[in-house]
C-alpha cells in the first residue's frame, strides 16, 4: 500500500507541475507565437528566397524537401526553451520551494517534461497546418504521417532532458539564452536544409550521423517527400536510427537531470 501511495503521489505531483506550466502558456500565448516565429520565417526565407537555387539529390521540389526539416528544427530548438524555464524557476527560488514541500523528488523534472511535450505537440500541429496552407502535401499516407509526427515528438522528448539538465547547470536565464550558439550549428550541420552528400565529404559524414538528421530523413521518408539521402548505412536506416538516437539520449540525460535536481542545495 505504501508503494502504491508513493506512485499515486508521484503522478499527482507531476500533474500539478504540468498544470502550472500549461497555465503559464495559457496566460502568455505570445511565448508559443515567438517559438513558432523563427521556423516559419526560416521556411519563407529558405523556401521562397533561396528555394529556386537549391537542388535535391534525386530530384524533387525543395520546399517539399525542406518542410520535414523545419519540423525537426522546431523540435530541436525546443531544448533552449526548456532550459530557460528551468533556470528561471531555479533562480527565482521556485524549485527551492518545490523541494521544501512533501512532494516526489522527480515530480518537477517529470512535470516539466510532460508540459514541454504537450506544448511541442501543439507547436508541431500549428506548424504542419501552416505548411499545408503554403502548399506542402505529405504523400506517404495517414499512418505514415502519424509515424513521422511521433518520431518528431520523440526527438523533442529526448531533448527535453538535455534542456532540464542544462537549465539546472547554467547560472541564469541570460546564459540559457546563449545556448542558441550551440543549437544553431547543431541544426545547420545536419540534413535539415541541405542533403549531406552536397557538403564536403568530412562534413557530410558528420551531418549524416547527427541524430537530428536521422529524424529529418525518417520524416521525409514517411511523409513521402523528397529524401535526398546518400548511401551510408545511417542514412539508409533512418527510421531505425530516429528511434535509437532519442532512446540513447534519454537514457543518458534523464537520470543525469533527475540526479542533478536531487543534489541541488536547499
Amino acid at each position: 500500500m505504501e508503494e502504491h501511495g508513493r506512485l499515486y503521489w508521484a503522478f499527482a505531483d507531476s500533474w500539478n507541475i504540468v498544470r502550472r506550466g500549461l497555465t503559464h502558456y495559457q496566460r502568455q500565448p505570445v511565448n508559443i507565437a515567438w517559438q513558432l516565429g523563427f521556423p516559419i520565417l526560416s521556411v519563407l526565407l529558405y523556401g521562397y528566397v533561396f528555394g529556386s537555387a537549391m537542388t535535391v539529390p534525386g530530384g524533387g521540389d525543395y520546399r517539399d524537401f525542406l518542410m520535414p526539416g523545419m519540423f525537426a528544427m522546431t523540435m530541436a530548438f525546443g531544448f533552449i526553451n526548456t532550459a530557460t524555464v528551468v533556470v528561471y524557476d531555479a533562480t527565482k527560488g521556485v524549485i527551492d520551494r518545490f523541494r521544501s514541500m512533501p512532494m516526489s523528488s522527480s515530480a518537477v523534472v517529470a512535470g516539466r517534461g510532460v508540459t514541454d511535450l504537450i506544448v511541442a505537440c501543439a507547436e508541431l500541429t500549428i506548424l504542419m497546418l501552416t505548411a499545408l496552407l503554403m502548399g506542402w502535401r505529405p504523400q506517404g499516407g495517414v499512418a505514415a504521417a502519424f509515424g513521422a509526427f511521433g518520431l518528431l515528438l520523440l526527438l523533442r522528448f529526448c531533448l527535453i532532458w538535455v534542456g532540464v539538465w542544462l537549465g539546472l547547470m547554467v547560472p541564469n536565464p541570460e546564459a540559457a539564452g546563449g545556448l542558441f550558439a550551440v543549437a544553431f550549428p547543431l541544426t545547420m550541420i545536419s540534413s535539415i536544409y541541405v542533403a549531406p552528400q552536397l557538403m564536403p565529404d568530412w562534413l557530410g559524414h558528420v551531418a549524416a550521423w547527427n541524430p537530428i538528421s536521422s529524424t529529418v530523413a525518417a520524416s521525409r521518408e514517411l511523409f513521402g517527400t523528397p529524401v535526398g539521402s546518400g548511401g551510408s548505412w545511417v542514412e539508409q536506416n533512418a527510421v531505425l536510427m530516429a528511434v535509437i538516437w532519442p532512446l540513447v539520449i534519454t537514457a543518458i540525460f534523464l537520470p543525469v537531470a533527475v540526479r542533478r535536481f536531487q543534489r541541488l542545495s536547499r
